[in-house]
């Protein structure tokens, strides 16, 4: 397996935890049983991901490996177990969510890139793989997709894949490159959530 593989496989996985513990805990602000919180964490977990490998021409990475149901498992009894801990932090399921943005960010990128796409249509991919599984979540929950409230989410994502296409061009170690994206997005999502910036909004009239 070359070193490239591993390190998508390896954000792959996080990055599935990551979301899955935000779908669950969304799952839990609306009093949704377990199987409810389960269904919630994969459909964030998997949602982006299978929407990339369907438009890529791939198997859908869950249906090659059972790690993704099983880490999403694990998040679920993860969140049980720690949730009167977890209660205690303020935005707990923001912050994973915005990792799990990141990370499924990067690896959407990296496997739309290793199937031959253009530089723009894997920024594209990585928007998609990042932040479809929310709106599914949202669907599933009621409530309003993320990406079409004010704060900005599906942009960080994209300033992200741009980053990535950046470091690439010239040459960076996949290393400083994953880890230079990954810090953006992130830190894109938490000053616009931290300082209310957003994108202006359409005018009806």
């Amino acid at each position: 397996m070359e070193y490239n593989e591993i390190v998508t496989q390896v954000i792959e996985f996080l990055g599935t935890f990551a979301f899955a513990i935000s779908g669950i805990r969304h799952a839990a602000a609306k009093h949704f049983d377990w199987f409810g919180g389960y269904v919630c964490g994969i459909a964030v977990a998997i949602g982006g991901g299978t929407i990339r490998d369907v438009m890529l021409g791939a198997t859908p990475f869950w249906m090659t490996n059972p790690f993704y149901m099983i880490c999403t498992a694990l998040a679920l009894v993860f969140v049980i177990i720690f949730a009167k801990h977890m209660e205690g932090l303020r935005n707990t399921w923001f912050v994973f969510d915005t990792l799990g943005l990141a990370l499924f960010t990067i690896a959407g990128m990296q496997k739309s890139l290793a199937f031959g796409q253009p530089y723009w249509v894997a920024i594209i991919m990585g928007c998609i793989t990042g932040s479809a599984g929310g709106v599914i979540r949202d669907v599933l929950l009621n409530n309003e997709p993320v990406i079409f409230q004010r704060e900005i989410y599906a942009m960080a994502s994209v300033a992200g894949g741009i980053t990535y296409w950046t470091l690439d061009y010239y040459n960076s170690p996949i290393e400083v490159t994953v880890i230079v994206t990954f810090l953006l997005i992130c830190l894109i999502r938490f000053l616009a959530v931290r300082y209310h910036l957003s994108l202006p909004i359409l005018k009806s009239e």
